[in-house]
């Protein structure tokens, strides 16, 4: 195995879609999976604290840094037999859909645009317009800390929910290094479309099939309206995209949140709803920010909210992390104050909490 290269004092902000936070004591980047399992045994046999770094775009670094090795994996590998596709942790996520579509498989069509790297989907269990990774992995092959081993985990075993994982549960125990897929080739058609804003934009009804590249079309063209897709030149794609998840509430909890809405905005407020499980309600986190008067292009700061989107946060070009918490922390105090819901950041913490 080659020598992993390794910098010291490394600048971390050029690593994250935030453009964001301070250095790392170590920066180590692994191309393979052995390299990638060498540098975590380092760090947890000498007890020194790890950072995974992956697409960086579901990062908010601390202004100090991580003091620690941080690990970037930059490993690739695209693998395509049938309907089944393997892709290495290091892949870029959005040419990966791109492939996929291209070679006219369905399944993972509506998640193009989506930033960031393939092995940080079974973590997040990443999902956008009515699609989820959790729907198509098969499994995820891992490097297990605790045991020292490598372990290839099942579907059923990722315990996989809105926006979460045993991944995500347990984050300092798993690396992910290869995630495998099965998709289905529907001859060059989408899987059933299950988010009406697509639908419409396709001019279809919810539960139809059109062709997966006209899918993924409309999907990167809805992103892009909404500041969604990566752009060096538009500041409203410096952050990592949607900043809380939606909220989903108990029957208590709606009730009383309904309570409060209608008594806002009055009897006839009807706040978007979704059934989300036995006796939850999942409930719009930008209609939420929105309503509670935190509108597109909020902020004065060099850290505001997307003109595009209002559940994006930015980075305007100078600022800095408090200058974006600081933000994030206005908003949360507001919908809580307006509608009794705590919103929760979607990104990684590293260094720095709400």
């Amino acid at each position: 195995m080659s020598p992993v290269h390794v910098l010291h004092d490394a600048p971390l902000a050029p690593l994250t879609t935030f453009r964001l936070g301070g250095p790392a004591t170590r920066l180590a980047t692994a191309t393979t999976d052995d390299e990638v399992i060498a540098v975590v045994r380092e760090a947890d046999q000498t007890g020194t604290p790890l950072l995974i770094i992956g697409g960086g775009s579901n990062l908010v670094i601390g202004d100090k840094g991580f003091e620690g090795t941080a690990l970037r994996i930059a490993t690739s590998g695209y693998a395509l037999d049938g309907g089944t596709l393997e892709l290495a942790a290091g892949e870029n996520w959005s040419e990966a859909v791109a492939r996929t579509v291209e070679a006219g498989l369905a399944g993972i069509e509506c998640l193009a645009g989506i930033p960031g790297s393939a092995g940080a989907t079974p973590i997040q269990n990443v999902g956008a317009y009515g699609q989820e990774v959790s729907a198509t992995i098969s499994e995820v092959v891992a490097y297990d800390r605790r045991t020292r081993e490598t372990v290839v985990i099942p579907n059923a075993e990722c315990a996989f929910s809105y926006r979460h994982s045993r991944f995500k549960a347990d984050p300092g125990r798993y690396v992910v290094l290869r995630v495998r897929f099965e998709l289905e080739d529907a001859g060059g058609m989408s899987a059933p479309l299950r988010y009406a804003e697509t639908a419409r934009s396709l001019g279809v009804r919810v539960g139809d099939r059109v062709p997966a590249a006209d899918a993924r079309r409309t999907v990167l063209a809805l992103r892009a309206g909404k500041g969604m897709v990566l752009d060096a030149e538009d500041h409203d794609t410096w952050s990592a995209g949607s900043f809380f998840t939606n909220p989903i509430l108990t029957e208590e909890a709606y009730g009383a949140f309904l309570g409060r809405v209608r008594e806002r905005l009055g009897e006839d407020a009807a706040p978007p709803a979704y059934p989300a499980g036995e006796g939850l309600t999942k409930t719009s986190a930008a209609w939420l920010i929105d309503q509670a008067g935190f509108t597109k292009g909020y902020g004065a700061g060099p850290a505001r909210i997307s003109t595009k989107h209002t559940l994006a946060l930015t980075n305007r070009g100078e600022a800095t992390t408090e200058d974006l918490l600081a933000l994030a922390r206005e908003v949360v105090e507001g919908v809580r104050d307006a509608f009794g819901v705590t919103l929760v950041n979607e990104p990684v913490t590293v260094g720095v909490s709400l």
